[in-house]
């Protein structure tokens, strides 16, 4: 006969425990202590077996012969109830300890592993701080596509298109691995190509026009503000370096006797070493720098101190300071000005261009072959776009070499 609620209210331990039957297997278990157990007996596959709901009143009369239909059905089912229930709590174990945040962390720890460069990891780091507010506590395996873009929509909300679209390309890089190291089903940034908004593609302003380029000269050789950063404009347009990649150099990576400056892949967007050749006119540059007498690393330190490199603002700072506002040119645009008039020149390989520029080769066989087949041409080159400059800077005609550079 079932039992009512205020029969199980009425219920008194005894000095052994006893068993008060319900219906279709369910019973009460009462202790000593007066603690009620809710159970199941079930026969599964021949043997008899047991499985617990909890106590009452937390589990009532009516959860628990919900649990017990529950069990039935996996029973009729071909199910062992009790074995479902422990798998159920060892996944609901290892979903707690595999957040996204943790998984964030450890697919982090697998880039450092495999020789990423530091800025990548920075990177990675901050695009998994913008996510963790929403999904850092989530299991990987819970979080669906609505919760991602939940997430990547307030970011968006903030007017940081891009930080959005390089978040769910940073968050689908974690699930995926997810995937893979088998802790999630599927990815849910695969589903959401196309449902941020595209940021807007920002051009750096740069002179591409010759006269105009000249002029742009003159006035940087006049530039009366501290010598460091006149020399520090000078080597941008001459060098056509990241600006990161120029106020961060260090003396210990020249070798102005072999005219090379050697600068690390840490530092380097694609995070492989580089290798510049210095013209004549950059080595007398970097040798007028070196007498200045700065102690430290850094060949540009900072204004205060000469423990860290200038600002990344100084450059453009001086720009402005010349008269040349963000529409007209950057620290960044010097290298947009080399890339267009170099490869409008017709005199250098597109492949020693792209060298010079260090920009990354997709085929690394390739990528190999262009960095030993295009050194002498580059170092050609180096020499060819400084007189260029210096010829705009005088205003003379334009400087046609001797020789022609090889296509090959």
């Amino acid at each position: 006969m079932a039992l009512t609620v205020a029969e199980i209210r009425a219920l008194q331990p005894r000095a052994a425990p006893y068993k008060v039957a319900d219906e279709n297997g369910l019973y009460l278990l009462i202790t000593p202590s007066g603690t009620k157990l809710w159970k199941l007996k079930f026969r599964f596959r021949g043997a008899e077996k047991k499985l617990s709901f909890g106590q009452f009143p937390d589990i009532s009369l009516k959860a628990a012969r919900l649990k017990s239909e529950d069990a039935r059905r996996q029973l009729a089912n071909g199910i062992d109830p009790a074995d479902a229930k422990r798998k159920a709590v060892v996944e609901a174990a290892l979903s707690k300890a595999n957040t996204f945040r943790l998984v964030a962390d450890e697919y982090i720890g697998k880039m450092e592993r495999e020789g990423k460069a530091p800025n990548t990891i920075v990177k990675s780091k901050w695009f998994r701080d913008l996510l963790d507010r929403d999904l850092g506590h989530r299991p990987v395996r819970e979080i669906t596509p609505h919760d991602l873009l939940s997430a990547l929509k307030k970011i968006e909300s903030r007017g940081h298109h891009e930080s959005a679209q390089r978040a769910r390309a940073f968050g689908g890089r974690v699930f995926r691995y997810a995937v893979v190291t088998l802790r999630a089903d599927a990815n849910p940034a695969d589903v959401l190509r196309g449902a941020l908004t595209s940021p807007t593609v920002k051009h750096h302003a740069a002179i591409i026009d010759p006269v105009a380029l000249g002029g742009l000269m003159r006035a940087i050789g006049n530039y009366d503000g501290r010598p460091e950063t006149r020399i520090a404009l000078m080597l941008a347009a001459r060098l056509f370096v990241r600006p990161g990649e120029l106020r961060k150099g260090e003396w210990s990576e020249l070798d102005l006797d072999e005219a090379v400056w050697r600068i690390p892949g840490d530092r380097m967007k694609m995070g492989q070493p580089h290798v510049v050749p210095l013209s004549t006119q950059s080595v007398a540059l970097f040798r007028q720098l070196r007498a200045m007498g700065n102690p430290r690393n850094f060949m540009f330190p900072a204004y205060h101190t000469s423990l860290r490199p200038m600002s990344e603002n100084t450059i453009n700072s001086a720009l402005r300071r010349l008269g040349y506002d963000t529409t007209e040119m950057t620290g960044h645009g010097f290298r947009s000005t080399a890339s267009t008039l170099l490869n409008e020149s017709g005199l250098w390989h597109p492949d020693a261009i792209e060298r010079a520029l260090a920009h990354k080769d997709v085929d690394r066989v390739r990528a190999a072959y262009h960095r030993g087949a295009h050194w002498a041409e580059r170092v050609r080159m180096a020499q060819w776009w400084c007189d260029y400059l210096d010829q705009l800077r005088d205003g003379a005609e334009i400087l046609r070499p001797a020789f022609r550079a090889s296509t090959g």
